[in-house]
């Protein structure tokens, strides 16, 4: 992404904050895997949100109205040895040229520097709660503070959290971010194309996987969005089930939730298809039905109406099916006040989606369900899952689980499925496999 990009963002949220006050984001940090391997590194979205710094031990502060400079980025001094075991890295020299930063310290010198600009300053904007280092040091910086206000320096009186802010602009997607998650959702499409196909019976769940995430690095796209679930038969009834290490069985049907990340944006998709590449009449009949919820939910994805319209349209044609199957007994309206639905469909039916898989943003204004509105990226996700010990029902519907999701981009008319590519028709899924 372009650095003007998060430039603009840089902007926005200083002019949110107003002057004469502060914001501080701290990057993600390094964590051991065991002994003296590290997971892999991903940064904090907050943060990279802001800066496109992906590097660990970093800070960036925003300081509105700052004659000397607003951005400034505390982060490692360039190490040649640690270069040469480790890949390069920025630097200060590479923090101001790279990315822009107005000025850069080192990490090391956080505390001499750091209460210095903290002087004087009314709020300070932060990421609550999130990182309990940063916690700690902001409040020993104010404590630092205030033993000198006998020399008329004033220590900030209010900390405020900055997700009010920064979590509501990354809510609303711009052009770059789209392009980012297009893609995602291109390569993650063509993955779940490429499982159809190489499905069969006598396989183990993680050898689909094996293909899929093969897809992902094989387009550029080096890390998953989320742990995938690839869950044969009643495994699908776990709703995250990640084992992944199962036979897959004639006559079972597959469920596989998997989404690439491409630069730090999500793709999220789940299909699923019988095994053998036909479905019988039983998961033919909850398939269907599961299809036309997200049909009915889509209906409702489109500017002005409320985030919980989707839902609520899902819920009632899924209950009303499971009545027409005999899956449940009694009246539709009283069946869905008393939620017994829940013991099949006992999710909701989507989340925002970004940088995060579930996305950051409020769903709810005041007490009330927010309005959609063009910009805003979701999934839609309808489902039925049958616990295989479900004795309530006839035995063909036990240990199905169902789940139909697409990302749906809101546009100033309507809607666009970022995720289309992928097949989810009854005919056109067993076309595909069968022609495989």
């Amino acid at each position: 992404m372009k650095q003007s990009e998060f430039k603009k963002r840089r902007k926005q949220l200083m002019q949110r904050i107003g002057e004469g006050n502060i914001a501080l984001i701290a990057s993600a940090s390094m964590h051991a895997r065991n002994r003296d391997v590290n997971y892999p590194f991903r940064q904090d979205s907050d943060f990279y949100y802001l800066t496109g710094f992906n590097e660990p031990d970093a800070l960036a502060v925003f300081v509105p109205g700052r004659t000397r400079g607003e951005y400034i980025l505390f982060c490692r001094e360039f190490d040649a040895k640690k270069a040469l075991w480790e890949g390069a890295h920025s630097g200060l020299e590479g923090a101001t040229s790279h990315y822009d930063a107005d000025d850069a310290f080192p990490i090391d010198d956080l505390d001499d520097i750091l209460p210095g600009l903290l002087e004087n300053k009314t709020k300070v904007f932060y990421p609550m709660g999130s990182n309990l280092e940063l916690d700690h040091n902001l409040l020993e910086w104010i404590n630092h503070i205030r033993n000198q206000s006998r020399s008329g320096i004033i220590a900030p009186g209010e900390l405020v959290s900055i997700a009010l802010i920064l979590h509501e602009m990354r809510l609303f997607k711009s052009t770059e971010e789209l392009k980012l998650m297009r893609r995602a959702a291109e390569i993650s499409a063509l993955a779940h194309i490429k499982a159809m196909k190489s499905c069969k019976p006598g396989l183990y769940e993680y050898q689909i996987e094996a293909e899929i995430i093969h897809h992902f690095i094989d387009n550029g796209l080096r890390s998953v969005a989320y742990p995938s679930i690839i869950a044969g038969g009643k495994n699908a009834c776990t709703l995250h089930y990640t084992e992944n290490n199962s036979k897959l069985k004639n006559g079972d049907l597959l469920l596989i939730d998997a989404g690439a990340e491409c630069d730090h944006y999500a793709a999220d998709i789940t299909r699923t298809f019988p095994i053998s590449g036909r479905f019988n009449e039983a998961q033919k009949q909850l398939y269907q039905l599961v299809l036309d919820a997200q049909t009915a939910a889509l209906e409702q994805i489109k500017p002005g109406l409320p985030w919980n319209s989707a839902h609520d349209a899902s819920v009632e044609v899924l209950t009303q099916g499971l009545l027409d199957l005999g899956l449940l007994k009694g009246k539709l309206k009283k069946l869905i006040k008393d939620e017994k639905y829940k013991q099949f469909y006992m999710h909701r039916i989507g989340h925002w989606l970004g940088m995060d898989v579930h996305d950051v943003g409020d769903y709810k204004i005041k007490d009330k369900w927010r309005l959609l509105e063009a910009g805003m990226v979701l999934t839609v996700e309808p489902g039925l899952y049958i616990p295989p010990d479900c004795k309530s029902v006839d035995e063909k519907w036990r240990g199905i689980g169902i789940r139909i999701e697409d990302d749906v981009l809101i546009t100033p008319t309507g809607h666009e499925i970022l995720t289309s590519g992928v097949p989810k028709s009854i005919a056109d899924i067993e076309a595909l496999m069968q022609a495989a």
